[in-house]
């Protein structure tokens, strides 16, 4: 606006019969007219180094993979141990229903350990406390104590171990186990989870209960984890 008003008046100069004044209104003119195509090109620069930041920005983030859509790309490329593989079931194989990834804490308090003497403690896991996300990095539902995953009223199941248990050790010694569950007995999985046969935990991150006791009865913990749940059912 300011370059506009500047035009406007060496215009009106211009127009006085002075040829020295002609000479120099011309100068000027040029001149303005150059600093204000500069000022376009700073502002398109500006605005070009902006998207570019931003562009890079989120590429960074995409590509350090930490959103849940990628844990649950990356797991399916995990080679599963056979302990807590779902079986073939053939002919009919089976379906994936569902799949998510979980991020919350497992919950540990203190109790006597067995026949020690002088009594001594240790953790004893209480329960899972978790947000549940889906491929769109959406957050979908809730893991809780029970074992439970819930995406709304209408899409719940509970889960308990096989007898024997399934499990396998994680690769990294801080991290839960890989699991393989099954529905709860005297329960029935609803909604999206009706008809699911097996529940799997893998890609565990973190859990586990520390390494050094409690120091009084009344101690509970909280230890952050993160893994990737999957639900499947037979083809009948």
């Amino acid at each position: 606006m300011f370059a506009d008003k500047q035009l406007l008046n060496l215009i009106k100069m211009y127009k006085k019969p002075n040829q020295l004044k002609k000479l120099f209104i011309i100068t000027a003119l040029f001149s303005t007219a150059f600093v204000a195509c500069q000022k376009d090109a700073t502002i398109e620069n500006s605005s070009a180094e902006f998207h570019a930041t931003s562009a890079n920005a989120s590429s960074s983030f995409e590509a350090s993979g930490n959103s849940p859509a990628a844990h649950i790309s990356a797991s399916e490329n995990l080679a599963i141990p056979a302990s807590v593989n779902v079986p073939e079931n053939l002919p009919n194989g089976n379906s994936r229903v569902a799949t998510y990834y979980a991020v919350g804490v497992q919950k540990y308090k203190a109790r006597i350990k067995a026949e020690s003497d002088p009594e001594v403690y240790e953790w004893v896991f209480v329960a899972p406390e978790a947000d549940l996300y889906d491929i769109n990095n959406e957050k979908v539902g809730t893991h809780g104590a029970g074992p439970f995953w819930q995406i709304s009223p209408l899409d719940l199941i509970f889960g308990q171990q096989f007898t024997p248990a399934k499990s396998s050790p994680s690769e990294n010694p801080e991290s839960i186990d890989w699991l393989l569950l099954m529905p709860k007995i005297g329960t029935t999985p609803t909604g999206i989870f009706d008809g699911v046969d097996y529940i799997q935990r893998i890609a565990t991150k973190g859990g586990k209960a520390p390494s050094t006791p409690p120091s009084d009865i009344n101690e509970t913990i909280e230890v952050k984890y993160k893994a990737v749940y999957r639900f499947t059912k037979i083809n009948l």
